[in-house]
C-alpha cells in the first residue's frame, strides 16, 4: 500500500519518473552508458552515490546503467499504469508536470536505504548538460495540480502538494513536498532536485514524519559526496 501511495504521489509532481514510450522498452543497460555532451559515465555515477546516510540501511545494491533500463524506474513506470489520477493534466511528461521529459538514454545511478522506522530515501544521479538540468530545477507545478486524487484499483487516495521558492543547493534546486491521505494512511514524501556541473540529483523522502529539513539535508550531503568524487 505504501509503494502505490507513493507511485500516485510521485505521478503527479516527481522528478523520478520517465517517458515510457517504445524509446524507453528499447533501453538496454550497459553499465557504462554516457549522454552526448557530458563527461560522466553510469559507473562513475554510481561511485559518486552515497554510501549510507546516518540512521539509515541501504536497501539492496545500487544500480546503474541507461536511465531507462534501470530496474527501479522499470517498475516505476509499470506500477505508474496502474494509477488514474483525477486531473490527466496533471500527469505531465513522465509524471511531471512543466518539467522536460526525462531522457532514457542518460546515464543514471540509483541507490536507497530505510530507517528502522520504515522511512526510506531515494538518491539518483543523473549525467547531463548544466542548460537541460537547469530546466529540470526550473520546472514548477501547476496551480491547479496542488491538489488531486487518484485512484489504484478501487482505492482512492487524496494529494496535496507545496513547492518552495527556487533554492540555492547545488548550483540551483527544486523542493516539493506531497502529503497523501488514503483511507486511515497518511505519507509524506519530499523531493529535493539539484543540479551540479554536468549532473542532476533527486533525493526522496518518503514516511509519515518525512521532513523537508531532512530531505534537503540528504540532498546536501549527495551533493558534497557528488563533488568529491566525480571530476
Amino acid at each position: 500500500m505504501t509503494v502505490l501511495m507513493t507511485v500516485t504521489a510521485t505521478s503527479a509532481v516527481a522528478c523520478g519518473g520517465d517517458d515510457d514510450g517504445p524509446r524507453a522498452q528499447r533501453v538496454k543497460t550497459t553499465g557504462r552508458a554516457a549522454l552526448a555532451g557530458t563527461a560522466y559515465t553510469s559507473d562513475q555515477l554510481a561511485q559518486a552515490l552515497l554510501t549510507e546516510p546516518a540512521g539509515y540501511r541501504r536497501s539492496g545494491e545500487p544500480d546503474s546503467g541507461e536511465y531507462g533500463a534501470l530496474k527501479a524506474i522499470q517498475n516505476f513506470n509499470q506500477l505508474q499504469r496502474q494509477v488514474t489520477i483525477d486531473k490527466p493534466g496533471c500527469g505531465g511528461a513522465g509524471g511531471r508536470p512543466g518539467a522536460p521529459a526525462m531522457d532514457a538514454s542518460a546515464p543514471a545511478a540509483i541507490a536507497s536505504f530505510t530507517k528502522a522506522n520504515g522511512q526510506s530515501v531515494t538518491e539518483t544521479l543523473m549525467g547531463m548538460p548544466a542548460g537541460v538540468a537547469e530546466k529540470h530545477v526550473n520546472a514548477r507545478v501547476p496551480a491547479n495540480c496542488l491538489a488531486f486524487r487518484t485512484k489504484v484499483g478501487d482505492q482512492w487516495a487524496a494529494h496535496r502538494v507545496v513547492e518552495s521558492p527556487p533554492g540555492t543547493l547545488g548550483e540551483g534546486s527544486r523542493t516539493v513536498g506531497v502529503t497523501t491521505v488514503s483511507g486511515g494512511s497518511h505519507l509524506k514524501t519530499w523531493y529535493v532536485v539539484l543540479r551540479g556541473r554536468r549532473y542532476l540529483a533527486t533525493i526522496s523522502l518518503v514516511g509519515p514524519a518525512a521532513t523537508r529539513g531532512e530531505a534537503e539535508q540528504l540532498a546536501r550531503q549527495a551533493d558534497a559526496q557528488a563533488r568529491r568524487i566525480l571530476p
